[in-house]
């Protein structure tokens, strides 16, 4: 893996993580090559077009790159609990004129993200690294993209998961600690995974595989960076410490209230996506954490809509403040400032 960073002109082994949603745009990973890093395009809740078009534009930077792409996974939602949910936030959507229980977006949406359509993307202009999150990629598509000279990389959160990805033939692992931001990439999001430190993470996936190992989870400091690397994994991908980057497409209340958390701890919740996510404590979430179903994407489609309301109308308790546990690590400055700064202990 570190040999595959060297080749496409990276200087230090960090990995400016996929963060889907709008934080990752092309520019950040752009400015991340700029700090010597390589930086991973989030395929995630894109059209394959758009999937297609930010691959272009930074290819035609001449930036390295991967993309992640979420690997079909979906946790089916009880239809009843999913109603009920939909009736509870009506309250929070009529506040931005959305009718969240009588819409179409009441009947359940089950879909795979798009993923035919984004691994054909890729087999037809084929990039250097794919990663994959929430679970194995089909042992057809993991041929047809290693055919066509990508490496492939799995995100997985235990050591079982660890094996398994070893057996199915992934080249190398994202190890994700529970303490990185967003979406947890578990295989089983029924189970909420342990709080198992990353550097205890990674000797238990060291002891069941050989598979070069990149570190995630919680690393926002110089000396965090540092302690993975000694730990044995051969990169660390950040994903948290650069939400207020100047390139970051975070929205602007989800970087104000990063700038000023005041008392806020992060959680691991399901309550805006149905499946488990850590992120600042809000309003919404001491609300609806309690009574949301297990579902996604169904539970993501339908929290969607006010989720955007609320972001265009800058109110930062009722989106998804995704936060790994180091985001008062969290500055607003260049991409490039923060990384640099990152791999100053390298």
């Amino acid at each position: 893996m570190s040999s595959l960073l060297d080749d496409l002109g990276a200087t230090v082994p960090i990995i400016a993580a996929p963060m889907a949603g709008g934080p990752t745009t092309p520019a950040l990973v752009i400015a991340a090559a700029a700090a010597g890093a390589v930086g991973f395009l989030a395929a995630g809740y894109k059209t394959a077009d758009a999937f297609a078009e930010q691959i272009a534009a930074v290819r035609a930077a001449g930036a390295p790159f991967g993309v992640n792409l979420f690997a079909p996974n979906p946790v089916p939602v009880d239809p009843a609990e999913f109603r009920s949910y939909a009736q509870r936030l009506q309250p929070e959507g009529e506040r931005y004129g959305l009718d969240l229980a009588q819409t179409v977006l009441s009947v359940p949406v089950e879909d795979d993200d798009h993923w035919h359509e984004k691994v054909a993307v890729l087999l037809d202009d084929p990039v250097p690294i794919v990663s994959f999150t929430f679970g194995l990629p089909p042992a057809s598509d993991v041929r047809a993209l290693r055919e066509r000279g990508m490496l492939l990389v799995q995100t997985v959160t235990s050591a079982a998961e660890a094996q398994a990805a070893t057996e199915a033939g992934l080249d190398a692992l994202a190890v994700q600690a529970s303490a990185a931001g967003g979406h947890s990439g578990t295989f089983t999001p029924q189970r909420i995974p342990p709080p198992t430190p990353l550097i205890e993470l990674l000797a238990q996936v060291r002891a069941v595989t050989s598979l070069p190992l990149l570190a995630a989870g919680g690393l926002t400091t110089s000396q965090d960076v540092a302690a993975a690397l000694h730990a044995g994994a051969v990169a660390v991908a950040v994903g948290t410490v650069l939400l207020s980057g100047d390139e970051s497409g975070a929205s602007a209340p989800y970087k104000r209230t990063l700038a000023d958390p005041g008392d806020r701890q992060t959680v691991v919740t399901r309550a805006f996506s149905g499946r488990p996510a850590r992120g600042l404590r809000n309003d919404f979430i001491d609300r609806y954490d309690a009574v949301a179903p297990l579902g996604y994407p169904a539970v993501n489609t339908l929290t969607t809509p006010l989720r955007r309301a609320a972001a265009a109308a800058g109110d930062a308790e009722l989106i998804n403040l995704w936060a790994g546990t180091g985001f008062r690590h969290v500055r607003a400055e260049p991409v490039e400032t923060i990384l640099t700064r990152l791999a100053a202990g390298v």
